[in-house]
C-alpha cells in the first residue's frame, strides 16, 4: 500500500485548483476531506493493536467456517466419487452378464439355423430322405453343447389340409390340436385332433427332451402360430413372446426358423417365401435354466440380483427371470440382443447388498475439520505469540536503544579518554626526546630510555584498547595505498629483533618469490597483525625459532597434497614444531564476490617453538580479554585484546585465521588476506634502483635447507646469485674451481662452531687462494656480543640476525670500502638532520602548550622555522594569502574553533582567491606571483580512527600525523607533503632508512 500524504497532494495542486471554477474547486475541497478522512481513520482505527486483533479474531472466525464447509464438501465429493464408482461396478457386472448371455443365445440360434439347412438338404433334397425321428434325435442329442442354452429342438412340416388325410396315413398318428396342460397330466393321445384349417404344421422330428410335442400342430397356438407365420414371411429367425412351455409349464421362448424347398434371393416377397415354405425348426429355449446356466459360470462374482425382461410392450413388460427385491437404490439396465428386432428384451442388475458406510469420505471430512480447528487453534496461539512478541519486541527496542546509546557512549567516551590520554603521553614522549638530544651521562640516558620504553608501552596498550573499542562500534576501516610487504616484514623484524637477540632465538621471514613486490591495501592493519602475532611468539618463546613465511594462496593449495611430514632438520632451528597445514583446516571456502583478476590472495604463517597453547584454552583464543590463563599473565602480562583484533583486521582484508598449537612443542598462526593487484599504468610507473650488488655471487654455508633458504631470500634480493652449500669442504672446492668470482662467503655459526680447526684451516686456505677479488668473509649468529676470538681463532665479521636489507646491505657495503663502523651513522644524522627542513616556514596550530613546544622542538631540530597559534581564527589570519608559510600543523580538537572548520575556511579562501586571480580581478603581483594557493595543511591528532583520517581528507587536509611529532617517521612524512624538490627526498632515502632502523634497535632495546 502507498500511502499519500494528503498536505503534499494539497500543496502540488494548489495552484491548479485556484485556477478552476468556483463549482469544480468545492468538488475538489470535498474530494481533499474525504481522503483526509480515511487518512486519518486508518491511522487512528486501523493501526491500531485493538482493532487489528478484532480483524484477526474475524478472520479465525471465518477460516474454521471455511474449513468445515470444506470438510462437508469433501465429504460430499468423496460419496459422490464412491456412489459412482458402485454404479461402474455395477453396471461392468451387468453388462458383462448381459453381453455372455446374449453370445450364447447367438451361437444356439447360429446352430438352429444351420440344422434349418441340414434339414432342407438331407430331407428334401434326398430321395428318399435321409432323416427320419431316430437320426434326428440322435444328432441333435449328440450336438446339444453346441447349443447351451436350448432346452430342445424340433421341426415341424407344412401340410396343406388336402394333404392332411394322406399325411396322417403316412405318419401313422392324427395332427393334435396344442393344449397346454400340467406336467403331470399331459398324454399326448389324449390331445384333441388339430382343427379345419387352410394348413398345419404338425411335429414330425424332436429332440429327446420334447419328443412329447411330435404330432402337434403349431399353428393352433396364438405364439406358435404368430411365429410360424413371421419366420416364413421374413425368412429370418424370429421369438415367440415368453409363454408356458407344454408339460412343463416353465416360462419360455420358441426361435423359429423356415426351411424353404429352394434357395431364395435375399430380396424375396413374402409370398414367394410362403409358397417355397417346406416346413419350421424351431429351438425351445427356458430362460431360468438359460440364465442360472449363465450365473453359474458367474458363481463367484454373484453379488447383484439379475432380473431379464421383454419389453416389447414399453408399458406392461414381461418377466422372463428373476425374483422380486427391495429397492437397494442402484439400478443398471442393459439391452440384449436375441436377433429379433420386433422383440426387445433387457436385464436389469441390483446389488444385494446396500452400499457400506463411507468411511473413507467420513474419516477424511472429519479429519479435514479437526485440522481445521487445529489450525485454528495454532493460529489463536500464534496470535497471543505476535502479540507477546511484539510487546516483546517493543520492550527490547527500548532497551537496544538503550544500550546503543549506552555503546555510544561508552565509544565516545573511551575515544575522549584515549585521546586525552594521549596527549599528555604524546607530550612525554616528546619531551624525552628532545631531551635525548641534550647532553646526558650514561646513567641519565638509560632513565630516558626507560622512561620512553615504558611511555610507548603505555601508548600501545591505549592503541589496542583503542582498536577493541572500534571494533565493537563497527568503526575500524581500511586504508587502499601502495605498499611493499617485504620493508613492512623488515621493520617487524627490526622492532623484535632486540628481544630475540636478548633470548638467543632465531627470528626470521621469509617471502615466496611469486608475491608481487608492491600491493595495495592497508600497510598500518597488516603491520598491526604481524606484529601481534610475532609480539605472542617473542613472548612465549624461550628457545628455537620464530619464522614468518608469505605464499600466494593458491601456490600453497597446489603443493599441499605432495607435502610430507617434515623432519627435525627441515625446520628452522632443528626443534618440532606444529603442523601448519593444520592451521588452516577449519577455513571455509574463499569469497567468491573478490575478483580474481584484480585481487591477491596471501596466505601468511607465524611459527614458533614456543610453550604452546593448552588444549582447554585454544577455544577462546580469539576472544577479547580472554587469556589462556592468570598464571601466563602474571608471567608474560598482556591485555588479551590482540588476537581478536587480529581476528577482526583479517575478517576486514576478506581472510581467515586459525592456528594449530602442540602444548611444548609450538604454535602456528595462519590467516589470509586479499589485497589488490597494480594495474599495469602503475607498474610502469614504479622506478627500480639499480644495486650496487648486482650480479655478483654470495655462498651460504649452512646444513639445515630451511635457514639457508631464507638466507638466500635476503641475500637475492640485493641483486646477488646465490648458492648454498653445507660444510666448508664444499665451498673449498668450489674456490678451488676458480670458474666463478665469490665475492662473499656468508657462515652460520652452527657450521664455526661446530669444528674451529676445520675453521682455521679454512681461513688459512681461503687466504693463501691466488684470486683477483678475495671473498669477503661473514659469520651469520643469533646474538650480539661474544668475543671475536673463539679459542685462540678469530672469528669473521659478524651479521647479526634477523636478516633484514638494509642491515644486510650496509655490512655488506662497509665490507666492500663503505663505513666501517657504526659511528658513522651517528656523524650522518648529525649531518642531515639540521638540513631537512631548512628554510622552511612551518606553522603550529595547537592549543595544548606541552604540544607546542614539543612541535617547536622537533622541527626545528630539523632547521624548520616555526610559528606558533593557539586556536584555528588565527591561523585563518595567518593563512591568509600572501603568506610565508610551506606547511600547517593543524590540532582538530581546538575550543571555539576546530582544526577542520579552519581548514574548509582556509581553503575557501584559497578558492576564492585563485578564481579572482583566474579572472583577473586580483593582481597576481600582490600575491607573490602564485597563481594557486595552497598550503599544506597537516592534521595533529592523537585518535587514530580511519573515520578521523577521513574527514581530515574531506575537510581540505592533506594528512595526518600524531601529535607525538617528535617521532621520526612523522618528520620523514611531512616532508612528501611539503613542496620539496625530488631529487632532494632521493637523497634523503638512505638517511630515511637509517633514522627507521636506529629508532627500532632503541625501541627493541
Amino acid at each position: 500500500m502507498v500511502l499519500i500524504s494528503i498536505s503534499d497532494f494539497n500543496d502540488s495542486f494548489n495552484s491548479s485548483v485556484e485556477m478552476k471554477p468556483n463549482k469544480r474547486g468545492k468538488i475538489w475541497m470535498k474530494l481533499v476531506g474525504i481522503f483526509s478522512s480515511i487518512h486519518h481513520h486508518y491511522y487512528q482505527h486501523i493501526d491500531s493493536r485493538k482493532l487489528r486483533n478484532t480483524w484477526w479474531r474475524r478472520l479465525l472466525i471465518l477460516g474454521i467456517a471455511f474449513g468445515a464447509l470444506l470438510s462437508l464438501w469433501i465429504f460430499w465429493y468423496l460419496r459422490s466419487q464412491a456412489l459412482e464408482k458402485r454404479k461402474e461396478v455395477l453396471a461392468n457386472m451387468c453388462d458383462e452378464r448381459a453381453r455372455m448371455l446374449q453370445d450364447q443365445f447367438n451361437v444356439s440360434m447360429n446352430h438352429i439355423q444351420a440344422m434349418s439347412i441340414l434339414i432342407s438338404t438331407f430331407h428334401y433334397g434326398k430321395n428318399p430322405s435321409a432323416i427320419d425321428q431316430e437320426t434326428f434325435a440322435k444328432y441333435t442329442e449328440r450336438t446339444a453343447f453346441e447349443r447351451p442354452l436350448t432346452s430342445g429342438v424340433a421341426y415341424a412340416v407344412r401340410v396343406l389340409h388336402s394333404e392332411r388325410e394322406q399325411f396322417e396315413k403316412q405318419q401313422g398318428w392324427t395332427i393334435k390340436q396344442m393344449t397346454p396342460v400340467s406336467k403331470d397330466r399331459y398324454n399326448r393321445e389324449e390331445l384333441k385332433p388339430s382343427p379345419i384349417q387352410p394348413e398345419y404344421a404338425p411335429v414330425i422330428f424332436a429332440q429327446d427332451t420334447v419328443a412329447h410335442v411330435i404330432s402337434l400342430d403349431m399353428l393352433t397356438g396364438k405364439e406358435d402360430r404368430d411365429n410360424v407365420l413371421r419366420a416364413r414371411a421374413l425368412g429370418k429367425g424370429v421369438l415367440t413372446a415368453p409363454l408356458d412351455l407344454i408339460k412343463s409349464n416353465r416360462l419360455g421362448v420358441i426361435l423359429t426358423f423356415a426351411v424353404y424347398n429352394r434357395d431364395l434371393p435375399v430380396n424375396a416377397t413374402p409370398e414367394e417365401r410362403i409358397k417355397a415354405t417346406n416346413g419350421y425348426l424351431g429351438g425351445v429355449f427356458d430362460i431360468r435354466s438359460l440364465v442360472e446356466k449363465l450365473l453359474q459360470q458367474l458363481a463367484s462374482k454373484q453379488t447383484i440380483y439379475v432380473n431379464v425382461f421383454d419389453t416389447t410392450n414399453v408399458s406392461d413388460p414381461i418377466s422372463m427371470y428373476g425374483t422380486d427385491v427391495l429397492d437397494s437404490g442402484l439400478q443398471h439396465v442393459s439391452p440384449l440382443n436375441f436377433g429379433d428386432p420386433s422383440r426387445k428384451h433387457e436385464m436389469r442388475c441390483r446389488f444385494k447388498q446396500k452400499p457400506p458406510w463411507q468411511i473413507l469420505a467420513i474419516s477424511t471430512s472429519f479429519g479435514i475439520f479437526v485440522i481445521t480447528l487445529l489450525v485454528g487453534h495454532i493460529f489463536h496461539a500464534t496470535l497471543n505469540r505476535i502479540t507477546k512478541v511484539e510487546d516483546d519486541y517493543h520492550e527490547m527496542s527500548e532497551l537496544k536503544k538503550h544500550a546503543e546509546d549506552a555503546d555510544l557512549a561508552k565509544s565516545q567516551f573511551l575515544a575522549t579518554v584515549s585521546h586525552e590520554i594521549r596527549t599528555p603521553m604524546n607530550g612525554v614522549l616528546g619531551m624525552l626526546d628532545m631531551l635525548m638530544d641534550t647532553v646526558l651521562d650514561e646513567t641519565q640516558q638509560d632513565y630516558v630510555r626507560t622512561a620512553q620504553a615504558s611511555g610507548k608501552a603505555l601508548v600501545s596498550v591505549i592503541n589496542a584498547v583503542l582498536d577493541q573499542a572500534k571494533i565493537n562500534s563497527g568503526k575500524l576501516e581500511l586504508e587502499a595505498v601502495q605498499f611493499e610487504l617485504r620493508a613492512i616484514l623488515d621493520d617487524v623484524l627490526s622492532l623484535f629483533s632486540g628481544k630475540s637477540q636478548e633470548k638467543e632465538i632465531e627470528l626470521a621471514a621469509y617471502v615466496s618469490e611469486k608475491v608481487p613486490e608492491t600491493l595495495i591495501g592497508d600497510p598500518e592493519r597488516f603491520r598491526q597483525i604481524i606484529t601481534n602475532l610475532m609480539g605472542n611468539s617473542i613472548k612465549f618463546t624461550e628457545k628455537g625459532h620464530i619464522l614468518v613465511t608469505v605464499h600466494l594462496f593458491k601456490e600453497v593449495m597446489e603443493t599441499i597434497n605432495v607435502e610430507t611430514e617434515l623432519s627435525l632438520k627441515e625446520t628452522l632451528s632443528g626443534l618440532p614444531v606444529a603442523d601448519r597445514n593444520r592451521s588452516w583446516e577449519g577455513f571455509g571456502p574463499m569469497d567468491q564476490n573478490v575478483s580474481q583478476s584484480e585481487s591477491i590472495t596471501l596466505i601468511i604463517s607465524v611459527e614458533d617453538t614456543g610453550i604452546g597453547i593448552p588444549l582447554d584454552a585454544q577455544s577462546r583464543i580469539f576472544t577479547p580479554f580472554m587469556q589462556v590463563g592468570p598464571s601466563i599473565s602474571r608471567i608474560h602480562g598482556g591485555t588479551g585484546i590482540g588476537l581478536s583484533i587480529s581476528k577482526c583486521l583479517v575478517n576486514l582484508m576478506n581472510g581467515q585465521i586459525g592456528f594449530n598449537s602442540i602444548p611444548n612443542i609450538g604454535s602456528t598462526f595462519t590467516f589470509t588476506a586479499v589485497f589488490s593487484k597494480l594495474n599495469e599504468q602503475q607498474i610502469k610507473g614504479q622506478s627500480k634502483s639499480k644495486s650496487p650488488f648486482s650480479n655478483m655471487l654470495a655462498i651460504v654455508v649452512d646444513p639445515r635447507p630451511v635457514r639457508a633458504e631464507v638466507s638466500r631470500y635476503h641475500i637475492r634480493r640485493l641483486g646477488m646469485h646465490v648458492e648454498i652449500v653445507p660444510s666448508l669442504t664444499n665451498i673449498l672446492s668450489l674456490l678451488s674451481n676458480g670458474r666463478q668470482t665469490i665475492h662473499f662467503v656468508l657462515i652460520e655459526e652452527e657450521v664455526w662452531d661446530q669444528d674451529l680447526s676445520n675453521s682455521s684451516s679454512f681461513v688459512y686456505k681461503l687466504r693463501n687462494l691466488d684470486h683477483k677479488i678475495s671473498p669477503k668473509l661473514f659469520l651469520l649468529v643469533n646474538s650480539i656480543g661474544g668475543s671475536h676470538q673463539r679459542n685462540g681463532v678469530s672469528s669473521p665479521p659478524v651479521i647479526t640476525k634477523p636478516l633484514r636489507v638494509s642491515m644486510l646491505a650496509g655490512s655488506l657495503q662497509r665490507a666492500m670500502g663503505g663505513s666501517k663502523d657504526n659511528s658513522r651513522n651517528g656523524e650522518l644524522l648529525k649531518l642531515y638532520l639540521p638540513k631537512l627542513l631548512v628554510g622552511r616556514k612551518i606553522l603550529v596550530v595547537d592549543d595544548n602548550v606541552v604540544n607546542l613546544r614539543v612541535a617547536v622542538g622537533a622541527l626545528k631540530k630539523y632547521g624548520a622555522e616555526v610559528a606558533c597559534v593557539d586556536s584555528g581564527r588565527k591561523a585563518i589570519l595567518l593563512l591568509k594569502p600572501p603568506h610565508s608559510f610551506d606547511a600547517c600543523f593543524m590540532d582538530i580538537q581546538m575550543p571555539e574553533m576546530d582544526g577542520f572548520q579552519a581548514t574548509k575556511k582556509i581553503r575557501e579562501m584559497e578558492c576564492t582567491i585563485n578564481d579572482h586571480i583566474q579572472l583577473g580581478i586580483l593582481s597576481l603581483q600582490d600575491y607573490a606571483n602564485i597563481s594557486n594557493w595552497h598550503v599544506p595543511i597537516l592534521a595533529m591528532t592523537a585518535d587514530v580512527i580511519h573515520a578521523t583520517h577521513e574527514e581530515c581528507l574531506k575537510s581540505g587536509m592533506d594528512g595526518y600525523v600524531l601529535e607525538n611529532i617528535a617521532e621520526n617517521q612523522q618528520v620523514m612524512d611531512t616532508l612528501y607533503v611539503i613542496d620539496i624538490d625530488e631529487q632532494v627526498l632521493w637523497d634523503l632515502a638512505p638517511v630515511e632508512d637509517m633514522i627507521t632502523n636506529i629508532t627500532s634497535n632503541v625501541a627493541s632495546n
